[in-house]
């Protein structure tokens, strides 16, 4: 009964993790500027997401390491310095973006700048950190996270053609502006495939002490959760082309994106949007803070636990503390949290084939899953990400230039 209750918790409370400012500026500017043409990009994301997560799980069921500790062991630390300094890099970037996309929603609710809400929301995040266990993170912010169906629910009353819709879901050119079109397809990929939800996911499964009994409960969640989540970013896809799209509104800040709710919901349409992209901006900021606790402890063998008392594991407590103050500091200086986020997301790409090669390696490791390695199947979808994460990594940056 409890892995049933774990297993429901899990996959509802993904639908509120999904949407953070990544998958809500990526799917907005996406529908905005193409209409539905990108619908197909965020399915596939949601599924490399799937694919790359149930195997975290695995691997942290069968070893009991995270995706951090088992490339420590096996690749060592020399191998690991380039992924673990591009990580942190990019979680402080992506926390900065988390908190300012969270002051900027405090600002829509009471027109007050963004920069005064940045300290008293790390605040907020540090003090739910320091005082709640691993479930309040996961499932208590998760489960207030489902307020964002609003953007599920705004597109189905907006009434789509469902044929647009589905023909979507095909890879198609549009009529203007590619290299644009092409840049936003990658950033979509590089907003919701984050290298920190990963080892999340892996030290979170460890912390429910999941057993090999449960092992199925994890392909579940993975799948189950990451696709279900991806409905939420194509809500804000199609309400951002039926709304924003006609009125040809490029989507250059959160302010804009606002209005996407308002034909909808009304005069409740902005603070609603405010508080959809508050509590999922903050439940992002939990994880991504405690995920760099989890991230130094395991690569450097510190104790780590967000179930222990803070205090019996001092340098953990330390590590999230410590990158939750300086994501605070650059936040307050007031940069735009949008841009923020755009050039976090490709800087995720770049760095993806270092993110999904030790797959093929660990997860064909008896040592690290035992009887559970790969099928071929898995291994030759692990390859072809690697290629296309090579490929993409190669391209974003000059797309962002050129049309970024």
């Amino acid at each position: 009964m409890s892995a049933l209750i774990d297993l429901l918790l899990g996959v509802v409370t993904s639908v509120g993790g999904f949407v953070e400012v990544g998958s809500i500026s990526t799917s907005a500017q996406a529908g905005a500027e193409f209409g539905f043409q990108l619908l197909w990009a965020i399915a596939i994301a949601g599924l490399m997401l799937a694919l790359l997560t149930e195997m975290s799980g695995r691997l942290a069921v069968m070893s009991k390491r995270t995706i951090a500790a088992a490339v420590r062991e096996r690749f060592g630390i020399h191998f690991q310095a380039v992924p673990l300094g591009a990580e942190l890099i990019l979680d402080l970037l992506l926390l900065t973006a988390e908190l300012g996309g969270a002051a900027i929603a405090v600002k829509l609710l009471t027109g007050v700048g963004f920069q005064w809400w940045v300290l008293p929301i790390a605040l907020l995040v540090w003090m739910i950190l320091w005082f709640s266990r691993f479930s309040i993170v996961e499932y208590g912010i998760g489960l207030l996270g489902l307020l964002t169906l609003s953007f599920v629910l705004a597109a189905w009353r907006l009434g789509p053609d469902a044929g647009d819709v589905g023909r979507s879901f095909v890879p198609s050119l549009p009529s203007h502006d590619r290299v644009r079109y092409a840049f936003l397809a990658i950033s979509i990929v590089g907003a919701t495939v984050s290298p920190y939800l990963l080892n999340f996911y892996s030290s979170g499964t460890i912390e429910e002490d999941v057993s090999q009994d449960e092992l199925w409960t994890n392909s579940v969640t993975a799948y189950g959760g990451n696709l279900f989540g991806s409905l939420v970013s194509m809500g804000v896809l199609v309400t951002s082309a039926m709304v924003m799209g006609p009125l040809q509104i490029k989507v250059d800040s959160y302010e804009q994106a606002s209005l996407m709710f308002v034909p909808t919901y009304g005069s409740w349409g902005v603070g609603l949007f405010a508080l959809s992209l508050g509590i999922g901006c903050v439940g992002a900021a939990l994880e991504i803070s405690l995920n760099m606790g989890y991230v130094l402890s395991q690569v450097f063998g510190w104790s780590w636990s967000a179930n222990k008392p803070r205090a019996a594991n001092a340098r953990f407590s330390c590590a999230f503390t410590v990158i939750l103050i300086v994501a605070s500091a650059i936040a307050v200086l007031g940069f735009d949290p949008l841009r923020l986020t755009m050039i976090s997301v490709a800087l995720t790409v770049v760095v993806m084939p270092l993110m999904v090669l030790p797959f093929l390696v660990l997860m064909n490791d008896t040592k690290f899953v035992k009887n559970q390695t790969n099928a071929v199947v898995g291994n030759a979808t692990l390859a072809i990400l690697t290629v296309l994460g090579a490929l993409m990594a190669v391209l974003v940056i000059p797309l962002e230039i050129l049309g970024g």
